[in-house]
C-alpha cells in the first residue's frame, strides 16, 4: 500500500523529470528528489544527454544532508559508466538510506543492478511506485534501448469520417488551431518527422516547430526515386537536419548533387519499389533517433499500419464531414477480416479546442522481458 509521502514526492520526481522532455535523447527523462524529516533537502532533473544525471544534481544541492535521506526517482539509477559515472555508487558514498524507485531501467547495462548494488550497500529499496506513470513517461526510450528503434507516433487529423484531404487534395486546415499547436509541441519533443514525397511536391513545407522556445526535429522525406526538387524549402533550410530516404532506383547524379550540398542520403533496400521501412527505422535507430512522429498521407499510413510499425496514435478529429470520394486516413492493402483490425488499448479521448484527440497503442507500453 501506498503510502501519502511517498506518492507526493514521487509525483515531485516525475514534475520534475517531464522538464527534459524532447531534450534527454537517446537518454530517458529522470528526476529525483531526496527528502529528509519530511522536507526536500536536493532535487534535480536530466536537462540533456551527456550532462549530469539527475540523482547526482539533488545530491549536489544537498550537501551533507543527503546523509541520511530517502531517494525518490522516477527509474532506477544507473550502474555503468557512461558519458557520465554511474549513479548508484555516488548514492552510496553519500549516505542516502533508502530509495523509492518507479521502475527497473530496461536498459540491458543495467536492469536490476543499480538496485541490487544499492541492496548490497544497505540501503532500504522499494521499486514500483507509480510503475505505469513512469513507464508511460520514457516510452520511446524503453522500446529504443531495447530495440535500437525509434519510438514510432503517427500522428493525423481528420474529420469524424475519416478523412484527411477533400478529393482534389485540399487539407488546409482540417483540424483547428489548438491541434496545430499541440501537433507543433509533438514536433519540438520528436527526435524525428517522417513525411513521404508527395507531401512535399503538394505543400512545399518546412516541417519546423513553430512554438515558442520550439526546437526542430530531423526531417526524413520517403523518396524512393529521388523526386523532390532541388529547390525544395526543406532543402533550402537546416540541410544538416534533413534526410533523404531513398532507394537503388534514385538516380545517381541527382543523389551526388544532393549530397554535396549536405543533404544526408540514406539508401535503403526496397519493397515494391518503396523504402524498406523496416530498415529505415534500424537506420534511423543507428543515428540514436529515439522518437520519430509520423505525419503521412494516405500512402504512408497504410504502410506503417500495414507493417505493424506504428507504436502510439495521436488522431485529432473535426467536427466535420467531408463524404464522397475525399482521401482517407489510410491507403495500402488493409486487412480482408475484422480478427485482423487493430485495436488501440489505453485509450484516452479529449477536447482540443473544437476538435476531439484520441490517443491509443497498438502494443504494450513498456515491455521489460528480454
Amino acid at each position: 500500500m501506498l503510502r501519502d509521502d511517498d506518492k507526493r514526492w514521487m509525483r515531485r520526481a516525475l514534475r520534475l523529470a517531464k522538464k527534459g522532455r524532447g531534450r534527454t535523447s537517446p537518454n530517458p527523462m529522470v528526476g529525483a528528489v531526496l527528502v529528509k524529516d519530511g522536507r526536500v533537502v536536493g532535487e534535480g532533473y536530466h536537462v540533456r544527454a551527456g550532462e549530469v544525471h539527475a540523482e547526482i544534481i539533488a545530491m549536489r544541492k544537498a550537501g551533507d544532508e543527503a546523509r541520511g535521506s530517502t531517494l525518490y526517482i522516477n527509474l532506477e539509477p544507473c550502474s555503468h559508466y557512461g558519458k557520465t559515472p554511474p549513479c548508484a555508487p555516488a548514492l552510496i558514498e553519500a549516505g542516502v538510506k533508502k530509495a523509492v524507485v518507479g521502475m527497473e531501467d530496461p536498459n540491458p547495462l543495467v536492469k536490476g543492478r543499480g538496485l541490487e548494488m544499492l541492496r548490497a550497500a544497505g540501503l532500504d529499496v522499494e521499486v514500483g511506485i507509480f510503475e505505469e506513470a513512469c513507464q508511460k513517461l520514457n516510452e520511446a526510450f524503453c522500446k529504443y534501448i531495447q530495440t535500437k528503434e525509434p519510438f514510432v507516433i503517427l500522428k493525423i487529423a481528420a474529420t469524424l469520417d475519416g478523412k484527411i484531404a477533400t478529393q482534389h487534395g485540399e487539407s488546409k486546415w482540417i483540424t483547428g488551431e489548438d491541434s496545430r499547436r499541440l501537433a507543433h509541441r509533438l514536433r519540438d519533443e520528436a527526435d524525428g518527422l517522417l513525411v513521404g514525397i508527395g507531401t512535399i511536391l503538394k505543400d512545399d513545407p518546412l516541417l519546423t516547430a513553430r512554438i515558442k522556445g520550439g526546437r526542430d526535429p530531423y526531417r526524413i522525406i520517403l523518396d524512393s526515386r529521388l523526386r523532390i526538387p532541388e529547390k525544395a524549402k526543406i532543402i533550402d533550410q537546416n540541410l544538416e537536419m534533413t534526410i533523404l530516404a531513398t532507394t537503388e532506383l534514385a538516380p545517381k547524379e541527382k543523389m551526388e548533387s544532393l549530397e554535396k550540398r549536405g543533404v544526408r542520403v540514406l539508401i535503403l533496400d526496397s519493397v515494391q519499389g518503396r523504402v524498406n521501412l523496416k530498415s529505415l527505422l534500424s537506420r534511423l535507430g543507428e543515428m540514436g533517433m529515439m522518437s520519430l512522429l509520423v505525419e503521412g498521407g494516405s500512402e504512408v499510413n497504410g504502410s506503417f499500419l500495414n507493417e505493424g510499425l506504428i507504436d502510439k496514435i495521436f488522431l485529432f478529429l473535426s467536427p466535420r464531414l467531408l463524404g464522397g470520394q475525399a482521401l482517407g486516413i489510410f491507403g495500402g492493402r488493409g486487412t480482408e477480416k475484422l480478427e485482423g483490425a487493430l485495436s488501440l488499448n489505453q485509450l484516452k479521448i479529449k477536447k482540443v479546442g473544437e476538435d476531439i484527440l484520441l490517443e491509443g497503442y497498438p502494443k504494450k507500453l513498456c515491455s521489460l522481458e528480454s
